[in-house]
């Protein structure tokens, strides 16, 4: 008996050896965060590591990783076939195209053989090869005359799948307060849509081609499309260093914002996109902190600087476009990506510098039905926290900051953090697909303070040009903004 115990024993040892081994084979230590808070239910493990200011990301048809690198090019990384979490990277990064100017965009076509990315003036494409993983021609501009490499600089690209070949562009504005956003002939603050079908030798001029979707917008980095109703979504990195009636309250307004810019369709005209605002008005988010904040509520428009007759928050409210969801101020959200049956909008926060207390730094997710946020438009809980940092005050240097996102075949979602030089995978502990995760039900509660889940896991208006007198009074004692 005491031989059958022993040999029992040994077994059951050189199991526990095994599973260790195989959990070991299957991680990557995480470089500059070695501690994330993951939220109850989920899992996040680094797949990938020292990449170069690793931004947008997507998965080609062969299941490869398309990765921009800012400042370097596009490079692809091959995964193992592993289930769950324990996918990794299977080797190093593949150079797809090397070439310093793109940034950020990434996107294919529908049936996956071309690829579009973008540079601070231009959307070029690529005949792609998915069975070889490269692209198989040279570069070709579609979109071009963008504006200034100055400012925000990337130009978020999304193909609708509702309109085939029709093409989404996201362009900022040139600095932190920009008066050009006022001229909405300028193209900057804009989403427009391209039909790419139409594309000759000449490429399109993005100020004058292509269907207005929205204006004044600051700078807009992550768009989305709803994959059942076809409902389109931005979220919007708002202005820094604000000041209202003479006072700077730029610590917590004005908010972060959702927006909602409808449906395409054939019947769809420029005179269609609303104004949301941008440089004159701004979704309010801490609303006691507000001069003379009568009727503002989280998400009313209000009005920047000191109140006149053209100025002032009655046009704010009645003449621009509100948001339909706000978010606290400075966090920075940089991609959104719903899920496959739209009950869910990820959001990568890629968190704050314009602010004492360091604020984002995460992912979170948003619960919908029937194309629309479940939580109002004066919402502060909307956003359920996922993934973030234990410990804001490292951040930014010590802290995993949030990119890009994309799903793989098997509903998992992958996540690029620029600062680490890493790529994530966030998964379900249960083994359930992420993608059929709805929020609306079995995820903790929401937090109005931006804190850490409570679980932590250490593995893992008609177009046109609008006039504002007296704008340059505005302009004083507001700094310039860094990149996003």
């Amino acid at each position: 008996m005491s031989g059958l115990k022993s040999l029992l024993a040994l077994l059951f040892i050189a199991r526990v050896n095994a599973q260790t081994s195989t959990a070991a084979a299957c991680t990557i230590a995480p470089s500059n965060a070695p501690t994330i808070s993951v939220a109850a239910g989920w899992t996040a493990q680094v797949v990938a590591s020292g990449l170069k200011d690793p931004r947008g990301i997507i998965f080609d048809q062969e299941g490869r990783l398309l990765v921009v690198q800012q400042g370097y090019g596009i490079s692809r990384l091959t995964l193992t076939d592993d289930e769950g979490a324990c996918v990794r990277a299977n080797g190093n990064a593949t150079d797809i195209i090397v070439d310093s100017a793109l940034n950020h965009g990434i996107e294919f076509s529908a049936d996956g053989r071309t690829l579009y990315a973008s540079s601070p003036q231009s959307v070029f494409a690529w005949d792609y090869d998915a069975s070889q993983g490269r692209n198989s021609s040279g570069s070709r501009e579609i979109i071009g005359q963008m504006g200034e490499a100055d400012g925000h600089v990337t130009r978020t690209l999304l193909m609708s799948r509702h309109v085939p070949d029709l093409l989404l562009v996201s362009r900022g504005s040139l600095s932190n307060l920009d008066p050009n956003a006022l001229n909405v002939t300028t193209g900057i603050s804009t989403i427009k849509a391209f039909n790419i079908s139409n594309t000759t030798t000449s490429a399109y001029n993005f100020p004058n081609d292509g269907l207005l979707l929205g204006w004044g917008l600051r700078n807009s980095v992550g768009v989305a499309e709803d994959p059942v109703t076809g409902a389109v979504y931005s979220v919007e990195n708002s202005v820094d260093n604000f000041e209202r009636e003479g006072q700077n309250i730029h610590q917590n307004n004005p908010g972060e914002e959702m927006n909602y810019h409808g449906f395409l369709n054939s019947s769809r005209t420029d005179g269609d996109a609303p104004n949301f605002g941008y440089p004159s008005c701004y979704a309010a988010w801490n609303v006691s902190e507000i001069p003379q904040n009568q009727g503002i509520q989280v998400g009313t428009q209000f009005a920047i600087g000191d109140q006149n007759a053209t100025v002032n928050d009655s046009l704010c409210l009645n003449d621009h476009q509100a948001p339909r969801l706000t978010f606290a101020a400075h966090q920075a959200p940089l991609d959104l990506k719903f899920n496959s049956n739209g009950s869910a909008a990820w959001v990568t926060f890629h968190g704050s510098w314009d602010r004492d207390e360091p604020i984002g730094y995460k992912l979170a997710v948003i619960s919908f039905e029937n194309g629309q946020p479940t939580e109002p438009s004066n919402s502060t809980t909307a956003a359920i926290d996922i993934v973030t940092n234990p410990d804001l005050s490292k951040c930014p240097d010590q802290c995993l900051r949030p990119v890009g996102l994309a799903w793989d075949s098997q509903g998992r979602l992958f996540m690029s953090s620029d600062s680490t030089g890493e790529i994530y995978v966030i998964t379900r502990s249960d083994g359930s697909s992420a993608n059929d995760a709805n929020p609306s039900s079995g995820l903790p509660a929401a937090s109005s303070t931006g804190a850490a889940p409570s679980a932590t896991n250490s593995q893992g208006s008609a177009a046109g040009e609008y006039r504002m007198p007296q704008f340059a009074a505005v302009f004083a004692g507001i700094m310039a903004l860094p990149l996003m």
